[in-house]
């Protein structure tokens, strides 16, 4: 073994790791995997990661290592050979509503840059080119491209009163602080009904005057009234729309901006064109389509920048992204969709020796397009660089140069390499991963009979061509198709719109503060804290770290950070508590034997031994059905990914009958053990009388479906027609599209 040849890892104690030593070596790909919590994150992102970030930071002067990201010292006894790292992970490519695509890619900057100097009639440089500078963005709408406007009709009851609750929009309804102090002011009759206000008194009730009216209001300072709309607009429509409430969405309509057509840019610019496009039109273009007709384009002085914008638009189609268009907000991408926008960046890069880091790459990809991606790492691999997978798609693993496989199991009872070698080894090893990597699941026998469906009618958003689709009552149904057939837009938007009561359990975040933890995320917190108070006759408000039981000296944190100026700060483990966030005196009272601080320290399998009381051990016996018993009580919610966060609202749906639920692509983050105990979760839920809606790829899931529709036949303009409708054993026997092609080659048995 050449040792600069290899990553060196010795002692690796992150989290759940048992001490752990590893090699991983450099110029190749290497896969990690392993059950959901078995470590596989601990090893790559929270040693391998921070540690080649955190050592390449301190090559950098004081001055400027103060304003990066710090990052305190890994618990390891040494880590050899390291490389510079990159990071591309899943989260979404956030971002405000004037970041798109082709702003985040600087695609859109060079498309600028090319209207600047072949556009005709020539206007300007570049920056007058951009929606979001003052000088080409379309001054009705300031280059956002559409209006959101409060929608009148649905905040008020024209056939009530203000004492009637005339205003359906909870925040200024009868009771509350503006209802008191300005609609109950004397402005108003507040028992006639809007229907016979006059002009004026709508007017006045909508906006207030244009002076405004000073109103003298009891033990407090004189204010003015302000008007129903106006307040609304005031407290809601002036954040992103990502950021509002679903409340508040009831009541706001959004339209195309009636100047620009939604373009987002001035007539100006949109009057300057290259081969009769203007540049709107250009990035309202699928990708596919858009560097066809770059290509056409002859004139020699923009040869530099056409070769450049080529490049990277291939980039994308390289990707499966093909379907996308350069208008497309960045936060409407998908995390899947983000992750492969974000490799752009990084193909034309000539760093070599460098180290890629990939969190499930495959999320959100169809069977058909992994090829695409396999071929991409395989590709900056080939460049000299390391690549570092983590990934549980057998189609990932099996073209690694070297896989580590982590368990056995989950929490404390993973932390240990139980494999490391090629894919033959793998294949013949007695873990999780190599037991499910030689078998193929079996198709589902019998399917759920149905009589009922819910139907969604001509449905046309995005690329959906007028669709009408039946879903059955009260089985589990697939939806699939590729990336951008329409699946999301079919179920998220057009079915949630005709359904709204529909319980929808995503893999967005349940908690991003430290102090959020499962037991208070679940409310046994508070049945924890009483038993404590009741056993030892003291106020239950000690067993809080957020209240009075609160460390004094890291105010229940369980660490210090010290800001050590132009030195990198420091997270340590408070000296007072010792990280168990409570006061020493609270931690001297116990319940059968154990503190407050112990008690959090136990995982959901510990607890479901040490507590009775029924309402506790409910909740704790569904957080281990959805597979979370290695999650500790106390565990901070904003160290969860996004699988984890998805199985907690599931563990809160477990018990309950006849809903509808939507999950979207469930499987993330889920090992092939773990879709198994998902089936089982989502097959007791159907059997309680639910209907079960699943947006997903995984083909494990589709064959265990009792209803497929199948989307496509491709992606963006070439998709959004229904290609199938019908149980798993019809899709492989009678279809021929490009899922059941997959599955086809994914049974085992033999089929009529």
């Amino acid at each position: 073994m050449v040792e600069n040849h290899y990553v060196k890892l010795v002692g690796l104690k992150e989290n759940n790791l048992k001490n752990i030593t590893l090699t991983i070596p450099k110029k190749k790909i290497t896969v990690f995997t392993g059950v959901s919590g078995s470590g596989k994150s601990s090893i790559v992102f929270d040693t391998i990661s921070k540690e080649a970030q955190r050592q390449l930071n301190q090559t950098f002067t004081t001055y400027i290592q103060n304003r990066l990201p710090t990052y305190s010292p890994v618990n390891t006894l040494s880590i050899e050979n390291l490389s510079p790292a990159v990071v591309i992970d899943q989260r979404r490519l956030g971002g405000n509503v004037r970041s798109t695509l082709g702003t985040i890619t600087d695609i859109y900057s060079l498309l600028r840059l090319l209207f600047s100097r072949v556009g005709e009639p020539f206007i300007g440089e570049s920056d007058v080119f951009s929606f979001n500078n003052p000088k080409g963005m379309c001054p009705n709408c300031q280059g956002i491209g559409r209006k959101v406007e409060p929608d009148i009709e649905k905040l008020f009851d024209h056939t009530k009163s203000l004492n009637e609750g005339a205003i359906l929009f909870s925040t200024f309804s009868v009771g509350t602080w503006y209802w008191q102090k300005h609609l109950n002011s004397g402005l108003f009759n507040p028992n006639k009904k809007l229907m016979d206000y006059t002009d004026a008194e709508w007017q006045m009730l909508l906006h207030g005057k244009d002076e405004k009216i000073i109103l003298p209001l009891k033990d407090e300072p004189t204010k003015y009234y302000e008007g129903v709309i106006d307040r609304f607009k005031r407290m809601y429509l002036k954040k992103d729309i990502r950021q509002l409430s679903h409340n508040v969405k009831r009541f706001i309509t959004i339209t195309p901006c009636t100047t620009c057509n939604g373009a987002r840019l001035s007539q100006e610019v949109l009057n300057c064109k290259i081969d009769g496009y203007n540049i709107a039109q250009f990035t309202a273009m699928e990708i596919g389509e858009l560097i066809k007709v770059i290509k056409t384009i002859k004139d020699p002085i923009a040869k530099p920048i056409l070769s450049n914008i080529s490049s990277r638009l291939q980039h994308l189609i390289d990707m499966g992204l093909y379907y996308l268009t350069l208008n497309r907000e960045t936060s409407t991408l998908s995390g899947g969709e983000s992750q492969r926008v974000k490799m752009i960046r990084h193909l034309n890069s000539s760093l070599t020796d460098m180290m890629y880091i990939f969190d499930e790459p495959s999320i959100g990809l169809h069977p058909r397009d992994v090829h695409r991606l396999n071929r991409m790492l395989q590709k900056i691999r080939d460049k000299g660089n390391t690549v570092i997978v983590v990934e549980h798609d057998k189609d990932v693993i099996r073209i690694a140069d070297h896989i580590v496989d982590v368990g056995p199991g989950a929490g404390t009872n993973g932390g240990e390499i139980v494999y490391e070698g090629n894919l033959t080894g793998l294949l013949e090893a007695d873990t999780l991963t190599g037991r499910y990597l030689r078998t193929k699941q079996l198709l589902k026998k019998e399917v759920r009979p149905f009589k009922e469906y819910l139907s969604i009618v001509k449905a046309s958003k995005n690329n959906l061509k007028n669709v009408t689709a039946r879903i059955p009552c009260g089985v589990l149904t697939v939806i699939t198709g590729v990336a951008g057939s329409g699946k999301s837009t079919l179920i998220l938007d057009e079915f949630l719109a005709q359904y709204p009561n529909a319980i929808v359990i995503d893999q967005k975040s349940v908690g991003t503060s430290i102090r959020s933890t499962p037991a208070t995320y679940t409310g046994i917190m508070d049945i924890i804290r009483n038993s404590f108070a009741s056993a030892n006759k003291v106020s239950k408000s000690l067993f809080s770290f957020n209240s009075e039981g609160a460390c004094p000296e890291c105010q229940g944190n369980g660490f210090i950070h010290t800001d050590l100026a132009f030195l990198e700060s420091m997270r340590t483990t408070c000296k007072i508590c010792n990280g168990k966030r409570f006061k020493d005196e609270v931690l001297q009272y116990k319940l059968d034997g154990k503190s407050i601080s112990d008690v959090l320290d136990m995982t959901v399998f510990e607890a479901l031994s040490f507590f009775q009381e029924e309402e506790v051990l409910s909740t704790l016996r569904a957080f281990s059905e959805v597979g979370l018993d290695y999650m500790t009580l106390g565990q901070p919610l904003n160290t969860l990914s996004g699988g984890e966060c998805q199985r907690m609202k599931l563990a809160g749906e477990l018990h309950q009958s006849g809903n509808i639920y939507v999950l979207d692509e469930p499987t993330t983050g889920l090992h092939m053990f773990d879709i198994s105990h998902l089936l089982s979760i989502l097959n007791r839920l159907v059997d309680n009388g639910s209907t079960i809606i699943v947006i997903e790829h995984n083909l494990d899931i589709m064959k265990q479906a009792d209803w497929i529709i199948d989307l496509g036949p491709d992606g963006g303009k070439n998709g959004g027609d229904i290609m199938f409708v019908g149980t798993p054993h019809d899709l492989v026997t009678r279809s021929n599209s490009l899922t059941a092609q997959y599955l086809r080659n994914d049974i085992q048995e033999d089929l009529p």
